[in-house]
Order: C-alpha cells, then sequence, then structure tokens
C-alpha cells in the first residue's frame, strides 16, 4: 500500500482522517505493549489533508519523494512531513513495506501485520543477524525501485491516475525513519534518484556497496548520535555497561566494526554536498508522529524531553531546506551553517 499526498486545487475534497484505515489501531497499540483500546481516540483525529482533490495547477509538474517507515511503523506516521513537504510543491508517497509494518489494511480489506519480526532473535549470532537485515534491506529496496517504477507508468498515462503528467521524474527524492532511513540509502544508488534524508536509521549492507555518489543528509536523535561518537572514539564499554546494554563484548566489537564503515560512508556523502546533523533533547521516535500521540512515550524513554511540536517543526525546516536544494535547485542555506533560529539543530559533520 502506498499514500500519496500533492499540492491540491483550492475547493475540492474534504478532510482526510489521520488514520486512514481504523482497523489496525489495536494492532499499532499491541506493538507497543498496551492495551488494543488505547489509541481508538485517533479514529476521530483528522489530518490537514484533503481526500481525493485535483492536483494544483500552479505548477505543470512537481518532483516526487519515496518515504519509507521504520520496522513495525505505518505511513501515517510520517503524514505531518508529507503534509509539510506536498504543501511546498513536492508528490509525496509513503510505502508501507508488507509485513514491515505493525498492520497494513488492503482495500480488499484483508489486514497484513510485521513477520520481519521473525527475522531477528537474540538466540542469533552477530552475523546471523547482519545478514538478517541484509536480506530484509534487500526487500526494502526492491519495493522501493517498484514503486518508482509505478510512478513512471502513471506519469506516462500506462496506469490511470489524476497524477498523470505532473510527476516531473527528473527530480526524484527519499527519505525514511530508522530501518527505512537506511532503506532511503540503499535506494539511492538507483541512478533515478537525486537526494536522500535517513532519519535515525544505522545503514544495511554495508560490505556490498561503495560509497553513494550523491548527495545525502543524515539527521540522528542526540542518543544515537553519542553513540556514533563512542565509535569515532574508539570509546571500550565498560562490563557495566554492557550489562545494563544486555550485550556481550564480543557482540559489541562487532557492532563497532560495522559502525566504523557506516562512518566512512557517511563521510563519502558528505563530500557528495550532504551533512550530517543531530537534534538536542531527541529520541527515535521523535522522528515519526507517535510524538504527537500520548506524553507516555516519553516517560517510556522512546521520544525525548523536546516538544514535539518543536522537534517536528525543526525537522520539517531541514529536511524541506535540503530537498528545495537539490530537487528545485533554491534556498539551501540551512545546510551551510547553524542557524539562530533552529538552536536545537546540531552540525555534527566536524565531529565525526
Amino acid at each position: 500500500m502506498v499514500q500519496v499526498w500533492y499540492p491540491a486545487q483550492a475547493g475540492s475534497g474534504k478532510y482526510a482522517p489521520f488514520i486512514p484505515d481504523t482497523r489496525i489501531l489495536r494492532y499499532m497499540a499491541e506493538n507497543y505493549g498496551l492495551p488494543g483500546f488505547t489509541f481508538q481516540h485517533l479514529k476521530y483525529v483528522s489530518s490537514h489533508t484533503y481526500s481525493e482533490t485535483e492536483v494544483s495547477s500552479a505548477q505543470t509538474s512537481y518532483p516526487l519523494i519515496l518515504a519509507n517507515p521504520g520496522f513495525g511503523s505505518s505511513r501515517f506516521l510520517h503524514t505531518s512531513q508529507a503534509e509539510n513537504l506536498a504543501s511546498h510543491g513536492y508528490i509525496v508517497a509513503v510505502i508501507d513495506h508488507t509485513f514491515n509494518t505493525f498492520a497494513t489494511e488492503f482495500p480488499d480489506g484483508r489486514i497484513t501485520t510485521s513477520t520481519t519480526n521473525d527475522l531477528f532473535s537474540p538466540d542469533h549470532d552477530y552475523r546471523t543477524e547482519r545478514g538478517n537485515r541484509d536480506k530484509l534491506g534487500d526487500v526494502l529496496t526492491d519495493d522501493v525501485t517498484f514503486v518508482l517504477d509505478q510512478f513512471e507508468l502513471i506519469q506516462s498515462g500506462q496506469i490511470p491516475s489524476r497524477l498523470k503528467g505532473k510527476i516531473d521524474l527528473k527530480h526524484v527524492g527519499v527519505f525514511g525513519h530508522s530501518i527505512g532511513g537506511a532503506t532511503a540509502y540503499d535506494a539511492s544508488f538507483d541512478p533515478r534518484i537525486t537526494a536522500g534524508i535517513d532519519l535515525d536509521g544505522g545503514l544495511y549492507r554495508l560490505h556490498d556497496r561503495e560509497g553513494l555518489q550523491k548527495p545525502f543528509l543524515f539527521i540522528y536523535s542526540e542518543s544515537e548520535f553519542e553513540q556514533l561518537k563512542m565509535v569515532r572514539d574508539n570509546r571500550v564499554y565498560t562490563d557495566a555497561e554492557l550489562d545494563r546494554m544486555g550485550s556481550t563484548r564480543e557482540w559489541m566489537d562487532q557492532v563497532t566494526e560495522d559502525k566504523k564503515l557506516e562512518l566512512k560512508r557517511i563521510r563519502e556523502a558528505v563530500n557528495e554536498g550532504g551533512q550530517v546533523l543531530y537534534i538536542e533533547n531527541t529520541e527515535h521516535l521523535n522522528f515519526t508522529d507517535v510524538q504527537f500521540i500520548s506524553p507516555i512515550f516519553e516517560l517510556l524513554g522512546i521520544t525525548g524531553k523536546i516538544a514535539p511540536e518543536r522537534a517536528n517543526s525543526v525537522m520539517n525546516a531541514y529536511m524541506l531546506d535540503f530537498f528545495d536544494m537539490y530537487l528545485k535547485n533554491r534556498d539551501g542555506n540551512l545546510m551551510k551553517e547553524p542557524n539562530s533560529r533552529f538552536p536545537e539543530m546540531k552540525f555534527a559533520t566536524p565531529l565525526l
């Protein structure tokens, strides 16, 4: 399933709900270990989007951005990012990678849930886990390739759509969160994709690829960036730290070796016009709309102390600036140096 946001012609359509398929809400609650009724109120929440509208005639065509949710997530948890980009003149397609979401409802009523969990087990050794993640990544990257193929058919009219002739396929971007951010990076090797953004995601297939020869932006949570910095500094974990993490020294040594290669790949992307940033007081799920749903997520430690509205506005400003720079050949001022309007956004490139 793919949900598409785009610039709309004024005066058409009706407000779309935030959650397109409310039957999946109980699966979302189960995904976070909460009672099934926990998120039922979300069925009454509206988005800022109009459904079934005509495409705006303000431009002849609009750049395309493909987006990838993280492991056990969902396309609607990136609504605020998609709405922001669409409102600034982009067609944004967020992909529900089948069997990698907590649940997806199809038009025939069928619901699929996450089975990629089965790939990962505490009984596996590190090489098995890494190999399974690479296999999953291979499928996720192929999904992006397939979706882009379909947009080419839509643009030419071979698939009926109101988007026919409206897609600027010479300017295509991609972004994602968590493993979806790794998907964005890996999919960017497709020559049809111009630039991409990874939101707090560790890369996969590191040993199968050379460096990416195009601009790519990495935006990290503060805690994830601190871990990267520890790798850069060759910091050795104490036994007590390993116990708290539930890890072993052998496992962490192998993680560190892979992270060193990841840092090399990051530096290569920076040399092509990319950047590495992190947002103060953020955690992993501040990069999704989960942060708006309940303050309980901050108590659980999966969102940070930063106010959700602020985290979202900072992130959206930098994502828009980056895509405007490489897909529209304008702006890019936020990519050059720290900005006093966004003191939470830290430039990490010199630190890595």
